[in-house]
């Protein structure tokens, strides 16, 4: 048999009120007696009546919820950071609400949207494309976001990344310190924040070695393993084929991967390669992949942190945080062998 649904004239009745005092009570625009408010919180706790818990919240001037906009959930790195954020959300007494773009604008203003209507108290928000102006303009006034892993160009709000640009340094250093001088990168949509700053750091490592810069060996698409086979081609069909890559992501160096097995060749025996994230499956493929590790649990927990001293008006509020990132050598990187 069904449970009865309570009501409130049900909490009303416990209470000996009218169901209007409790409304007005619950939307907060009636002062009682103690003893009277005592007799109405005893009843919703009695009862379990919970069904305009969220209405009450909202009349008292939140949600007490945070919304937190994802491209893609598929992405070890995203689950892992929604996790992270969750956990840290909850230790401040908020619910998080996963908003899931697929990297789609119409979508992530409509969830921008939603801090205009008060559904959520405050937003972490992060993109994994290009901003054609939209998204800024959007976020213009927002004073209850905080972008996570990737900038929106000309936006004011807080921010959290990784250090990119260190990142990048690393990644390609450990490979000239294997003996590589022809070293490719491969990144994402040259428009983003991270892929410049990886790049960049990319550079500065052959700069200091001096090794000579070729554009050749620059490649840039999707950030994801379908792009990643298609570089490796490219790659191979050069004069003179790179001996190492640098791959601005996990999920490209697991398409490089395809495309080094669908060639006959192997890493590192063939190809040395280091990616960047530090992925859970990072560690699990063949070879086990060396990376640059950002840590998409401090990214997430930084992130609320920051969020919700927005939300209760702290003033000391850092503008932009750097996660620091180091570097995790395994097996896909082997000391250069001139062919014979």
């Amino acid at each position: 048999m069904a449970t009865k649904r309570v009501v409130l004239s049900d909490v009303a009745q416990m209470a000996g009120l009218s169901k209007a005092t409790v409304s007005r009570y619950l939307n907060n625009s009636i002062v009682l007696p103690q003893q009277t408010v005592e007799r109405i919180e005893h009843a919703i706790n009695t009862l379990g009546y919970r069904a305009n818990s969220l209405a009450r919240r909202l009349s008292m001037g939140g949600s007490e919820t945070i919304g937190l906009v994802l491209p893609d959930i598929a992405n070890p790195f995203f689950a892992e950071l929604a996790d992270a954020a969750e956990e840290a959300a909850s230790e401040h007494k908020y619910s998080l609400v996963l908003c899931v773009t697929r990297n789609n604008l119409e979508k992530e203003c409509q969830f921008i949207r939603w801090l205009d209507t008060r559904q959520v108290d405050g937003l972490l928000f992060t993109t994994n494309r290009p901003d054609n102006g939209q998204l800024c303009l959007e976020l213009k006034g927002q004073r209850h976001v905080v972008l996570i892993d990737e900038d929106v160009p000309g936006c004011d709000v807080p921010k959290v990344f990784s250090d990119n640009v260190h990142g990048g340094e690393l990644a390609t250093q450990a490979l000239i310190d294997a003996g590589h001088r022809h070293i490719a990168f491969v990144g994402g949509p040259d428009e983003l924040m991270s892929v410049r700053e990886r790049h960049q750091g990319y550079r500065q490592a052959l700069v200091k070695s001096g090794i000579s810069y070729d554009p050749a060996l620059v490649l840039y698409g999707d950030y994801d393993r379908g792009f990643g086979r298609l570089a490796l081609e490219t790659l191979l069909a050069l004069p003179t084929p790179p001996s190492a890559i640098f791959a601005a992501s996990d999920y490209l160096a697991l398409g490089l991967l395809d495309g080094v097995r669908a060639n006959g060749l192997s890493v590192p025996d063939s190809l040395s390669l280091v990616g960047f994230d530090d992925a859970i499956y990072s560690d699990l493929i063949t070879p086990r992949l060396s990376t640059i590790r950002q840590s998409a649990r401090e990214l997430g927990r930084t992130a609320v942190e920051t969020l919700v001293k927005l939300l209760n008006d702290d003033e000391n509020v850092s503008r932009v945080s750097r996660i620091p990132v180091e570097l995790i050598s395994r097996d896909s990187v082997a000391h250069w062998r001139a062919k014979p």
